[in-house]
C-alpha cells in the first residue's frame, strides 16, 4: 500500500504513518512525564511542566531525524543533486535515509536528557515505542523491498497500435526485456504526472541500459497517442492499463506512481508521488548497483 485515497486526492501513505507515530510518542512522553512527576510528589503545576518538556525534547528529536535522513541521502547521491541544488529542498521526492534519522533522533534525545533525569525514562519509552510502531507500520503496509512481484511481472498492459487504438498485449517482464526497469504509473489528466514526463523522458534517453516502461492508467488509447505525441523526446514504452489493475496491486490509488524493478524482477523502491530530475538519477543508479 503506498497511498491512502481521500475522495479525488490521495496521501502518501509513509509521511501519514509518521506523524501517526510521532503524535503516539509525544502523547506517551508526556503523559509518562507527568505521572512519574506526580509520583514523586510534584504539584501539578510542576508536572505539567515536565510534560511540556517531555513534549518538546521529542519534538526538537524529530526535526534532527528529518534533517539528519535528508542530509544522509543527499551526501550519498550528491552527484546527482548537484546538477539541481534545488532538489534537495523538494521533501516530496522521498529521499530520505532512514537509519541516519534514527540515529540522530535518538543521540539528540540522549544529550537532552543527559542532565534531567526525570525526563530519562519517558524520552526514551516514548522514542522506543514511536519508532518500533512506525517500522512495524511500514512493515505491514508498505511494500517490501526486494520482494518478487510474479503477478505484477506478468499483468497483461495492452500496447498502441500505428493506428492509435489497443495493439497487443504485453507483460512487464516482456516490456523489460531482461533489463532493470522503471515503472511509471500516470494518466493525461494528472499534473504532477505531466510535470514529470520531461524528466523520465530525458532520463530514458541517459539510461538505455534501464527499460523506462509508462503505464497509463484507465484512458482510452486515442487519448494516450495524442498526449504522446506532444512531449519532446517521446516516450519509448508506453503501455495501457484500462482497468488500472497494477494500481489496485501496488495499493497506489492516487498517481503519480513510481517503482523500481531489478533484472530478477524484484521490486527495490516504490515512490508515490512527482520525482524530480536528482531524486530519479539516484534512483536509477541504485537500481544499476544491484
Amino acid at each position: 500500500m503506498l497511498s491512502i485515497p481521500l475522495g479525488p486526492i490521495a496521501l502518501p501513505l509513509a509521511p501519514v504513518l509518521l506523524v501517526a507515530a510521532a503524535w503516539l510518542a509525544g502523547l506517551l512522553a508526556r503523559t509518562l512525564a507527568q505521572r512519574l512527576a506526580l509520583r514523586r510528589g510534584e504539584t501539578l503545576e510542576a508536572s505539567a511542566s515536565h510534560a511540556e518538556h517531555a513534549g518538546r525534547f521529542l519534538t526538537q528529536a524529530l526535526a534532527v531525524s528529518l534533517l539528519a535522513a535528508r542530509l544522509a541521502h543527499v551526501g550519498l547521491n550528491a552527484s546527482a543533486y548537484a546538477a539541481l541544488p534545488w532538489a534537495v529542498l523538494d521533501l516530496r521526492d522521498g529521499g530520505w535515509m532512514l537509519p541516519a534519522g534514527i540515529a540522530a533522533g535518538l543521540v539528540w534525545i540522549a544529550v537532552r536528557a543527559r542532565g534531567d533525569a526525570a525526563l530519562r525514562m519517558p524520552l526514551g519509552a516514548a522514542a522506543s515505542v514511536g519508532i518500533g510502531v512506525y517500522l512495524l507500520a511500514r512493515a505491514l503496509l508498505l511494500p517490501t523491498a526486494d520482494s518478487s512481484l510474479p503477478a505484477l511481472q506478468e499483468l497483461r498492459l495492452a500496447a498502441i497500435d500505428a493506428g492509435g487504438g489497443l495493439g497487443a498485449t504485453v507483460s512487464l517482464r516482456e516490456a523489460a526485456a531482461g533489463r532493470s526497469a522503471v515503472v511509471n504509473l500516470w494518466a493525461s489528466w494528472c499534473g504532477p504526472c505531466r510535470a514529470e514526463m520531461p524528466t523520465f523522458a530525458q532520463a530514458q534517453e541517459r539510461h538505455p541500459e534501464v527499460a523506462f516502461i509508462f503505464v497509463n492508467q484507465g484512458e482510452p488509447a486515442a487519448t494516450v497517442a495524442r498526449y504522446r505525441q506532444t512531449l519532446q523526446p517521446p516516450l519509448a514504452q508506453v503501455l495501457l492499463d484500462p482497468e488500472r489493475r497494477l494500481g489496485a496491486a501496488l495499493g497506489s490509488r492516487g498517481l503519480p506512481t513510481t517503482i523500481f524493478i531489478d533484472a530478477d524482477g524484484r521490486m527495490l523502491e516504490a515512490h508515490f508521488g512527482p520525482l524530480n530530475a536528482a531524486a530519479l538519477e539516484a534512483a536509477v543508479r541504485r537500481l544499476g548497483q544491484r
